[in-house]
């Protein structure tokens, strides 16, 4: 069985392909923009945040100061990244949906996009509105795991461990739904699927995770988790899930012509 490490693998192998390259410049390219950004924004806040930690952390925990300051600051950069993730997935989002839509056409050598350059426009809205639904499921969990890291001992040893296992879950919620939202899957059945995968999946957002800390490596990760994530829709769930949805668009053809005919 193929696991989240061989699809990680494999979109980066999938964006030095020749037909591809064109759609990876942008979201490279965006992806450099937000993350200096952001990046300038941590190095200017890290230290008042580390000066919070240690003013914060209570005297019987002294002894485990090392290890707390270094957890922390891995929690720190945890939400920093989330703050990334969201500011970017707005910006890329069209340009992520057109690379997904490309690679699945490459892996299947099937072109499922009906529309022009005008209709790929007007689709934008509501891939907006995908990453708005994206930000509301998250949100509130992240928040609440914000407030826990206020906890004394509790927030700066087990939140940074529950912050990174959540982080990699939204990953592949984010990487993995740009091809589902390509074939019109709604967004709550998209969570429902993963989740009956979820070790594959959490193994592949972990991955997309680990390799957002690393120099250079961070600028093209997202290109490659849109392609990893588009390989995987493609062997795990296309199949299955546009057979469901054209049974359902039959369906509600004949019930409409039912309704004509009446």
């Amino acid at each position: 069985m193929k696991l989240g490490i061989h699809y990680f693998a494999q979109g980066w192998q999938l964006i030095t392909q020749k037909g591809l390259r064109r759609f990876v410049i942008m979201p490279i390219l965006l992806n450099i923009l937000i993350l200096s950004g952001i990046f300038w924004l941590f190095i200017s806040q890290v230290s008042v945040f580390i000066d919070w930690v240690i003013d914060y952390m209570p005297s019987w925990l002294e002894w485990l100061s090392s290890i707390i300051l270094i957890l922390s600051i891995l929690m720190i950069l945890l939400f920093f990244y989330f703050i990334f993730n969201t500011v970017s997935g707005f910006i890329a989002a069209p340009f992520n949906g057109l690379l997904a839509e490309k690679v699945e056409k490459m892996l299947t050598n099937e072109d499922f996009s009906t529309g022009n350059t005008l209709d790929f426009i007007k689709d934008i809205p509501r891939m907006l509105g995908r990453e708005w639904q994206k930000l509301v499921y998250s949100l509130p969990k992240f928040i609440g795991l914000f407030l826990l890291g206020f906890v004394p001992g509790i927030g700066q040893t087990i939140v940074p461990v529950l912050v990174f296992l959540f982080t990699a879950w939204m990953l592949a919620i984010q990487y993995c739904d740009y091809p589902f939202d390509n074939h019109k899957i709604s967004f709550i059945k998209m969570r429902e699927e993963l989740s009956n995968k979820r070790t594959l999946n959490m193994t592949f957002g972990g991955l997309v995770s680990l390799c957002a800390f690393i120099p250079l490596i961070n600028f093209v990760v997202i290109p490659v988790a849109v392609c990893g994530a588009t390989a995987m829709w493609v062997d795990h769930y296309r199949e299955q899930l546009t057979k469901n949805a054209q049974k359902s668009t039959a369906l509600q053809e004949v019930g409409q012509g039912t309704d004509i005919v009446k």
